[in-house]
């Protein structure tokens, strides 16, 4: 070959376009158009018969469905612009959904370049890393437009711009909208989340646009516990007002109803209000951590995380469950021995406490799911079809873990057998046990206690990270990240290093939940009053204020039966206290009036609401309330028999219910209402007063 021969055989080569990849280049097409939602062909049946993984997760699959499914007639490597592929997105078939690129656009010549090449698979790379600048963003004005830059590092060592091929998407395009340039305008204030796609790598971005200027702190005052650091900090940079502390009335109520699930007696609201000591509110956490009530709430708490309800015709294995929860509780055990012995546990489970937990699962599948859901927080059963949309969990994870658990025998006696096997939906084979994310586990024994490892090592903490995140919820009424069972990447947190020091400081402590209850309880931030001030009345998840919280139907009972002197009749359960009624499954009628967790399924929230409309009704109307103020026992009807004022029923009751005295106005307007211009008898206008303070909005919530 001679030298001209070899220079335009190199000039060939030199001005040929590059090579395209199905994968890299024509895959984050579709995604960025959407065309592989689960609303159009990423749904589990497909679309106009083409189906597509969700968001590419299967790139073999999507290849073959595009290239060699119907007999080639999606690609036309002869004649590219006559590919359905180009045609029915480019508008000139009706495909029913709109145009999703111009025909002129770079979308469509790279789709014809990659045709006109032959439509090959290419080589597979995968994203090893993707990464977003900014990661995050505190906006100065509004608006605000912020540039991307998205790079991705892959398997074969190359780094590339993908920014014009990466799918990005406002969770709330009225806050934050993408321009066509791939760059952000933020509209509104607030903490805001922009997700970023692509192909297998999901990146969150958090922007934060601050409701006013920036609160400092000032030099000379310092902040004892580290909760408040980190709270104070976001509070300035959001630009946020705190509300003045709370009262110590307000408080002593708060901190008895979240910790022991039980109202202050009268004589502890002086006995507190009175004391002068610096430390007494510290003093007073420990009491309530230390008492039985504490054990009872937090006893039916993690009773209704981990689904524990009787079987048919068998409490044996219930009891024996119970009994062992509320020894972790009582002596204040370590809780990644709790999640161990949970995730390990054999033998006969009418004596072996922890070991009737797996039979709260009917199979292996939803055993794989409680462990996710209890152990990680997280939400598997999304990968039970499909990868999971939105996190790291594949379908080969979740199947994989429930292939961990498919040998277990859920008879009385729970074993280990030497077969059992879930089918991988998506290969159609045997799942091959796995721990998600990380690796496949022998077929062969039994994996569990690598599972236990798992959710227990470092640096995730999973167990750790999960259990802090739901009890800062049950004292705020809301996790650092929300829901509490669904703790991603792309759900993050309001206050990510707030919740990284939590679940560190509960492992370096032995996993003790008295230990981070305190340290929550005696934060600044636990401590806030509940007034809205100018200035953080937008605020719902940076902990400016306290936050009103509907008390659960248990507690809510219990706080009934204490301020009327009328106990509740739990039969079914040998208890009159309803924090004592743990076993779901067993009925429980004013509970379940006011929406109790239901037998053998997630109790994610906490309160009264879950009843509706029912509960509410049953409380102003039912027997729950008003046969309580009938009941010639009780201290309404006591007091009254004893001739106590007005004065004094009115501020028994306060105290009792509100956990504070009547201020002058509130005594004077009942004293006129009870004088009975209206001809109604004493006794009746009492219980009429009695009735509407348990109504209000001060009783019935925790603030």
């Amino acid at each position: 070959m001679n030298s001209v021969t070899l220079f335009f055989a190199w000039l060939l080569i030199a001005c040929a376009p590059p090579s395209i990849s199905f994968e890299t280049d024509i895959l984050p097409i579709l995604t960025k158009a959407g065309c592989n939602t689960g609303a159009c062909h990423g749904a589990a049946a497909g679309r106009g018969g083409l189906r597509l993984s969700l968001f590419a997760s299967g790139p073999e699959a999507d290849f073959a469905a595009i290239v060699h499914a119907m007999e080639g007639r999606r690609v036309n490597v002869q004649k590219p612009e006559a590919s359905l592929i180009f045609r029915k997105p480019a508008g000139y078939l009706d495909h029913g959904g709109s145009v999703v690129f111009a025909e002129d656009s770079s979308e469509a010549n790279t789709l014809l370049e990659w045709i006109r090449q032959g439509a090959a698979r290419g080589p597979v790379r995968r994203v090893t890393r993707l990464q977003v600048m900014p990661a995050g963003h505190l906006c100065r004005q509004l608006p605000e437009t912020v540039p991307m830059r998205i790079t991705a590092d892959f398997s074969d060592g190359t780094t590339e711009d993908v920014t014009a091929r990466a799918r990005i998407v406002s969770a709330d395009t009225s806050a934050i909208s993408v321009n066509m340039d791939e760059s952000l305008t933020v509209h509104r204030a607030g903490q805001h989340l922009v997700i970023v796609r692509f192909l297998n790598s999901v990146v969150p971005v958090r922007i934060r646009a601050p409701y006013g200027n920036a609160v400092e702190v000032p030099a000379s005052e310092a902040l004892a516990n580290p909760i408040d650091v980190h709270i104070r900090q976001v509070l300035s940079e959001m630009g946020i007002p705190r509300s003045s502390p709370a009262s110590d009335s307000e408080w002593l109520r708060r901190v008895s109803l979240d910790l022991t699930g039980r109202l202050p007696t009268p004589a502890e609201m002086h006995s507190f209000l009175a004391n002068s000591a610096s430390d007494k509110r510290s003093v007073m956490v420990e009491s309530l951590l230390a008492g039985t009530s504490f054990v009872d709430l937090w006893t039916l708490r993690f009773a209704q995380l981990l689904r524990l309800r009787s079987l048919p015709n068998e409490r044996q294995a219930f009891e024996a469950g119970v009994d062992w929860l509320r020894d972790v509780v009582q002596n204040d055990r370590r809780f990644d021995d709790l999640a161990r012995q949970l995730i390990t546990a054999t033998g006969d489970s009418h004596m072996i406490g922890p070991a009737g937990w797996s039979r709260m699962a009917p199979d292996a599948r939803s055993h794989a799911e409680m462990i996710g859901d209890v152990f990680a927080g997280a939400r598997l059963g999304c990968a039970n079809c499909h990868n999971h949309p939105l996190d790291r969990w594949t379908q080969d994870d979740y199947h994989g873990l429930a292939a961990v658990f498919a040998k277990l025998d859920r008879s009385r006696v729970v074993a280990v057998l030497e077969r059992g096997a879930v089918t991988n939906v998506r290969t159609g084979e045997p799942a091959i046990p796995r721990i998600p994310g990380l690796r496949d586990l022998s077929v062969e024994g039994d994996q569990r206690e690598q599972i236990a490892d798992w959710v227990l090592a470092e640096p995730e903490l999973l167990f750790a990270r999960a259990t802090v995140n739901r009890l800062w919820m049950h004292m705020f009424g809301r996790g650092l990240v929300d829901p509490v069972n669904d703790l991603r990447e792309t759900n993050p947190a309001t206050h990510p290093e707030l919740l990284q020091w939590l679940t560190e400081d509960f492992a370096e402590h032995g996993y003790r939940i008295r230990h981070t209850l305190r340290q929550i309880a005696l934060s600044e931030a636990y401590a806030a009053g509940s007034h809205i001030m100018p200035g953080n009345a937008v605020d719902d998840r940076f902990y400016s204020r306290s936050w009103r919280r509907p008390l659960s139907g248990e507690v809510l009972l219990d706080a009934l039966a204490d301020v009327t002197g009328v106990p509740g009749q739990y039969t079914e359960h040998d208890t009159d206290l309803a924090v004592q009624v743990i076993d779901s499954a067993r009925p429980a009628e004013s509970l379940d009036l006011l929406g109790r967790c239901r037998a053998g399924g997630e109790c994610v929230s906490e309160n009264v609401q879950a009843g509706g409309l029912p509960a509410r009704l049953h409380l102003l109307n039912g027997d729950v309330i008003n046969a309580r103020l009938r009941n010639g026992g009780g201290r309404l009807k006591q007091m009254i028999a004893e001739g106590r004022t007005d004065a004094e029923i009115v501020t028994d009751f306060y105290v009792r219910g509100l956990g504070r005295m009547p201020d002058a106005g509130e005594l004077q307007l009942w004293e006129e209402r009870l004088r009975g211009e209206d001809g109604l008898q004493k006794g009746q206008l009492l219980e009429d007063f009695v009735w509407a303070l348990l109504n209000s909005r001060d009783f019935l919530e925790n603030h």
